[in-house]
């Protein structure tokens, strides 16, 4: 990148700043001005203009090339002779929201906040003239955002523990519902935003790249094909347990309602169901309401629940890891690791790794039995489930986790093993893990059942895929204690 001064004729600057809008205010000898602040940067092909995220206090206007906005590498917008980027910049320091590549050799007009605020370069009215365009034109771009969220047709709502999965199904929905027609919006922090009803509460998302650039200058338009390989969950709310008081939750149905939302559709674990569930019934039966299962733990019974495949495969590559370690160094490791009621996720990240032992909630073990076999053993891998006597450890005020509690009871038991004895706490970093393809496919058949439930007029359902066969589960059977079976859980103790 090279800048230079003065490259560019005067008269051919004048001429293009009479094509811009925000400079549309501005008479000629106002315009020579700004004709003389500007700078000349020149870029090549693929060369970098601005990283999102970094602070900015610039605006450019694009004289020749083309410039693309980019996200999550997607193109978002072109920018072409005559359009500008950054202006915000010369009013606001608030990061870049999206980084601008160059596409073809160019040079762009850099205007600086620093030049602009010159009282020796801008006469004083001058700027006051710029910076009411500028007002006016961001004061637009807030009204139309004011009226873009008083008619909300779709509304999506996450809310819970983070699991792989929650942006690709968030992006498919986006775009399978886009397809029949309807407008997608999304509460930016789950429970917590729909009580609270602020427009910046909400999102809108939009999958059409041509209808993104129409509408990329209202605050809070996402363009949501980039969430389909993105890890995490960019809308969500860590449990917001005050939406367990009855009084939230007709106050976010009263919001609902006001906004005119016609479908909600609510996406998460059990406890993002329990949510859902208390609004379907103090929302009126005309409101559409369905639930997308996204949960580590297969935490609903009757279907596949996405972020389980990725959940037991980065588990049991965990598991793999440590039973090197303990053949190595002969060590005892005694893991945590998720599975609050049924230990769907212990149990079978257990099972993939080949660990020696399974202790899910629903256990009940011979535990003299056990520590007899650990003792005269040389290694042992042993997977408990963070919910393993809950209950109990709650009463007694133990401070440990449920693998410190399980390795407690194993002494008392009479564990005396040479082998050292090692407890390691739940790994939330499976939470932020890439989805798997099991995963990606299942978020896609999901939003697309959805689809087709929300076109045939059903209502308070789960789109469901259990062995191949994809269907729906009403509210009315929907269980949230998907407890594991015995037999299975018995190929899980290897240690007798």
């Amino acid at each position: 990148m090279k800048k230079q001064n003065s490259s560019t004729p005067n008269q051919e600057r004048l001429q293009l700043l009479s094509t811009v809008i925000i400079f549309s205010e501005l008479n000629e000898k106002e315009r020579q001005y700004i004709a003389a602040i500007l700078k000349d940067v020149r870029f090549k092909a693929n060369e970098v203009v601005l990283n999102e995220g970094e602070p900015g206090d610039r605006a450019f206007i694009v004289a020749k090339g083309t410039f693309c906005a980019e996200k999550f590498g997607h193109v978002l917008k072109v920018y072409g002779p005559g359009e500008v980027f950054g202006e915000i910049a010369l009013l606001d320091d608030r990061p870049r929201t999206a980084s601008i590549i160059a596409k073809s050799e160019g040079i762009l007009f850099e205007l600086q906040r620093g030049d602009l605020e010159d009282e020796q370069r801008i006469p004083a009215e001058t700027r006051a003239k710029l910076y009411k365009s500028f007002t006016r034109q961001i004061t637009s771009y807030l009204r139309q955002s004011s009226d873009l969220y008083q008619e909300m047709d779709v509304l999506l709502l996450q809310d819970g523990g983070c699991a792989p999965g929650y942006n690709p199904v968030t992006a498919y929905v986006s775009e399978y519902l886009e397809k029949i027609g309807r407008k997608v919006f999304i509460a930016a922090e789950g429970f917590k935003s729909i009580v609270s009803d602020h427009n910046e509460d909400y999102r809108c998302l939009v999958y059409s790249r041509e209808r993104f650039q129409a509408m990329d200058h209202i605050p809070g338009v996402v363009f949501s094909p980039p969430l389909r390989s993105s890890r995490g969950a960019e809308f969500r709310a860590e449990r917001y347990r005050e939406f367990k008081k009855e009084e939230n939750q007709k106050l976010a149905a009263a919001h609902i309602i006001k906004r005119k939302v016609n479908i909600l559709v609510g996406i998460g674990g059990d406890g993002t169901f329990a949510g859902i569930n208390a609004l379907a019934k103090v929302l009126p039966p005309e409101v559409q309401i369905f639930f997308i299962p996204v949960t580590i733990d297969s935490d609903i019974y009757g279907t596949a629940c996405i972020g389980e495949y990725t959940g037991v495969e980065i588990g049991a590559e965990k598991i793999r890891c440590y039973m090197a370690d303990a053949r190595t160094h002969k060590r005892c490791y005694i893991i945590e690791m998720m599975g609050a009621a049924g230990g769907y996720h212990a149990l079978h990240s257990c099972l993939g790794a080949g660990a020696h032992l399974a202790v899910l909630p629903c256990s009940n073990l011979d535990l003299e039995r056990i520590a007899k076999a650990i003792n005269h053993r040389e290694e042992t891998v042993i997977v408990v489930a963070e919910g393993y006597k809950s209950e109990e450890r709650e009463q007694e005020k133990y401070p440990g986790n449920a693998a410190e509690y399980f390795r407690d009871e194993l002494i008392k038991a009479g564990l005396n093993t040479r082998q050292r004895v090692i407890c390691e706490p739940f790994s939330r970093d499976i939470r932020g893990a890439a989805p798997n393809n099991m995963d990606v496919t299942l978020a896609q058949r999901m939003a697309r059942k959805l689809s087709e439930l929300i076109a045939g007029g059903a209502n308070r359902e789960m789109p469901a895929v259990e062995a191949g066969r994809e269907y729906s589960i009403p509210f009315s059977e929907i269980r949230t204690d998907n407890s594991v079976e015995s037999r299975l859980a018995e190929l899980a103790n290897r240690l007798f």
